[in-house]
């Protein structure tokens, strides 16, 4: 266990290659699972802010059904997740050239939106479970990242490596310092 400040992370995002191989996998963490991404309270507010700004990014299914039930929904834990259409994928999700893309973060690069994602889209593969005032950062070991973890291991990135960009937007950037020095 890697323990900085109030977050303990799994020693797999130190060991764990891993490089997103969107030609392979197609954007299924978008498209494939039970439920939603998981939202932070703020970011909902955030949503619903900028939800007009989204909606020319976003399919006409998934427009229909933020209209129908808003911009998130509950897991079967409780927890805040985005909404699906269809149950399925997440109502964020357009596809171009047959993989699964995020309108917020179109939407972002457009300079419509002054967010690029949810937070935990960004830090995917990793997942945070909160125990009181301690995150828990956790690798998610799933099938359809199998070409990502191949593609890491070619290009010798590890997970904390792959996820610079995402851990610094939630933790600051002297805390991944902190990280690195733990892990080197």
């Amino acid at each position: 266990m890697i323990i900085i400040e109030n977050v303990m992370a799994s020693e797999e995002i130190r060991d764990i290659c891993f490089s997103c191989d969107l030609s392979s996998c197609k954007g299924s963490c978008c498209v494939e699972g039970d439920a939603g991404a998981p939202l932070e309270e703020e970011e909902i507010s955030r949503l619903e802010d900028y939800i007009e700004s989204i909606f020319p990014f976003m399919t006409e299914a998934g427009i229909r059904e933020v209209r129908r039930s808003g911009v998130f929904d509950y897991d079967m834990h409780g927890q805040l997740v985005t909404p699906l259409v269809d149950g399925r994928e997440c109502v964020f999700v357009y596809f171009s050239d047959g993989i699964a893309r995020c309108a917020m973060e179109a939407a972002y690069r457009a300079g419509k939106i002054p967010f690029a994602k949810p937070v935990s889209c960004h830090l995917y593969p990793i997942r945070i479970i909160k125990t009181g005032d301690t995150d828990g950062l956790n690798y998610h070991r799933w099938y359809i990242c199998e070409a990502a973890r191949k593609k890491g291991k070619e290009e010798g990135t590890r997970l904390y490596m792959f996820l610079k960009e995402a851990l610094i937007r939630k933790y600051g950037e002297i805390w991944y310092e902190k990280l690195l020095k733990a892990v080197e």
